[in-house]
């Protein structure tokens, strides 16, 4: 923060505050990162870029960002380092490749989806080198970064969280602070990855089965309203932790009938269904227990711990 006075015709000193700009480096400029960094270039931020195809990060000096060739080049005189990466190893390669060039005080950001054990690594690892790593994976597309709007996560060093607080809320529509443990946001984003594959395979099944059915994509929409995703997912979850199977609402047995139609109607047009296979199959694991008469959310449970 700077503070500054100024005499005004009056003879008063009138104070003046402003906040101190800080140079920011994105390493990996795909989509996601290229939107953020435009982003970050529209609200007067001075961006330095690098990307392992040279001609992405260059493409961003249209809208006034530096790029380099080098990534431990694109982070001297930076005091944040945001990454959009693709996985754990590429991250430490860079991170490593970046570090000749880091200055003392920096925060490096990772908005990278990466495993749990990864995340709270690298927290250590460069806690023990002397520098600030902190994990912010995001729920958004590139559009979201260009709009800043979407879900950040956070986790890791609150008083960390308290001084990126401001920065990382004006680059997404909100910042989701998951605690101390620097590996929390990790696992957080990787359940809600699982959700989007196992909703979009469940979805994927409806548009397959109904083509086989003659039922035309627009009555599809209709009957998501009706059923209301989001309430039965809540349900399903309050069930299945409750481990009350043995009070159905719906059992095993009639759910694993109508699954068999289900892949038999999709098979009579050569179609074959994606998901509910596999969750048969966890069915019949259970029939074979003789759990027939059980709700049919106990194929969720591993039948070799029952």
């Amino acid at each position: 923060m700077f503070v500054w006075l100024v005499q005004n015709d009056t003879g008063y000193v009138t104070l003046h505050h402003k906040q101190k700009s800080t140079m920011k480096a994105f390493l990996g400029t795909g989509l996601l990162g290229a939107n953020f960094t435009r982003a970050l270039l529209k609200r007067g931020e001075q961006v330095q870029v690098w990307n392992r195809t040279p001609e992405k990060a260059k493409a961003l000096e249209t809208y006034g960002a530096k790029a380099f060739e080098r990534p431990e080049d694109a982070v001297k005189t930076a005091d944040r380092i945001h990454l959009t990466l693709s996985d754990d190893q590429v991250v430490d390669e860079v991170l490593e490749k970046a570090s000749a060039g880091f200055e003392r005080q920096v925060i490096i950001i990772d908005h990278t989806t990466t495993s749990v054990p990864g995340a709270a690594k690298r927290s250590a690892y460069w806690k023990k080198k002397g520098y600030t790593y902190i994990h912010a994976p995001v729920f958004m597309g590139p559009p979201n970064a260009l709009e800043g709007t979407g879900t950040m996560l956070i986790s890791g060093d609150q008083q960390v969280v308290k001084i990126l607080e401001t920065e990382l809320s004006a680059m997404t529509g909100k910042l989701w602070n998951l605690g101390e443990q620097p590996q929390k946001a990790a696992a957080i984003k990787l359940l809600g990855n699982l959700f989007h594959i196992g909703l979009t395979g469940s979805v994927a099944d409806l548009v397959t089965l109904a083509a086989s059915l003659e039922v035309p994509n627009g009555e599809l929409s209709s009957l998501l309203e009706l059923l209301n995703p989001a309430v039965v997912a809540q349900g399903r979850l309050k069930k299945i932790t409750s481990h009350t199977f043995d009070q159905p609402s719906w059992e095993l047995s009639m759910a694993r009938k109508d699954a068999r139609l289900m892949m038999e109607q999709a098979g009579s047009t050569q179609q074959t269904l994606t998901v509910v296979p596999a969750v048969a199959g966890k069915m019949d694991l259970w029939l074979q227990k003789g759990h027939a008469k059980d709700d049919w959310t106990i194929f969720s449970q591993d039948p070799r711990e029952k």
